[in-house]
């Protein structure tokens, strides 16, 4: 098992774990690690210590407690694991920028409304008017078969995940992408990886992150989109990254989600960083060996 099989087993293991009491030696011995080693192992991996990830995971659990439930926020701070609401309320302020009571108060009326509004709305409605996520479009085989926008209640940190779906029954192969590109120029010699939460539901192909590097005449330098390690069915919150290099005459950087055939799969807490060279890539070979001549030109072969 290798260094991201053993983060996402510990992820997945919090994730069923995190409305119960929790401490690093319990994850790390679940992973077969001592704490100090996992600590490290985690931390470079997802970008956060241990207690840190918790508590941004509880946060947004009690945020959606808070929008969804009438329970008490002394209840609320409790049941995440706080030692008392006035802990709660720091750390749930620090994170979303007000007070959990004014959080319930102003945001609650508009995630019922959300609810309602979505039950008001034909899909075909929706296709044509979804939500618009800053710096992301949509693009792929079918885009006008998927849709794209922002869940506030599907949520791994914060108040709001992305979230890409098909709308119809889906042909073989097709697929869609949400997606970024942007210019290659502040990253030229450098290794860079890729990474971000996903949830998936249902999803009947498969689904990943992907990162693609070109150059100036828009031939393909490094690729990666999780091909050889896909995500399938309906899955919890879980880890993935892509690592690539960055040649010296890459010219523009893709980055995105892509989900082929149907399914919904969310994302959220993506991050775009330089690594050192121990950190291995994730490139995919998109080259094929030419051959010296022409081959089979009667079709008989």
């Amino acid at each position: 098992m290798n260094t991201k099989q053993i983060i996402q087993k510990s992820i997945a293991y919090m994730e069923q774990h995190l409305e119960q009491p929790l401490t690093l030696t319990d994850i790390a011995s679940y992973a077969g690690f001592s704490p100090h080693h996992f600590h490290r192992l985690f931390r470079r991996e997802v970008g956060l210590n241990i207690a840190d990830y918790l508590r941004r995971r509880r946060l947004a659990l009690a945020g959606q407690l808070l929008l969804h439930t009438e329970t008490p926020i002394i209840d609320i701070s409790l049941h995440c694991h706080f030692e008392s609401q006035e802990s709660f309320t720091r750390a749930f302020k620090k994170m979303y920028g007000i007070p959990p009571g004014r959080y319930r108060k102003i945001f609650s009326l508009h995630a019922q409304s959300s609810i309602q509004a979505k039950g008001d709305v034909s899909m075909n409605q929706q296709a044509s008017n979804p939500s618009a996520l800053k710096g992301w479009f949509l693009s792929g085989s079918h885009p006008q078969d998927y849709e794209m926008g922002v869940d506030r209640t599907v949520v791994h940190q914060g108040s709001a995940s992305g979230y890409l779906r098909a709308l119809t029954p889906m042909d073989p192969g097709a697929f869609a992408t949400m997606m970024q590109q942007f210019k290659a120029d502040k990253y030229r010699g450098k290794r860079m990886r890729f990474s971000g939460f996903v949830k998936t539901d249902n999803v009947a192909e498969y689904c990943g992150l992907w990162m693609r590097i070109d150059n100036h005449a828009e031939d393909v330098l490094q690729f990666d989109n999780m091909h050889d390690r896909r995500i399938t069915g309906s899955t919890n919150w879980n880890h993935y990254a892509i690592v690539l290099d960055v040649p010296e005459e890459s010219a523009t950087i893709s980055i995105g989600v892509l989900l082929m055939g149907a399914g919904k799969v969310w994302v959220d807490s993506f991050r775009f960083e330089e690594v050192d060279l121990s950190v291995p890539t994730t490139h995919l070979d998109v080259h094929y060996e030419l051959l010296d001549e022409p081959s089979n030109l009667s079709f008989e072969e």
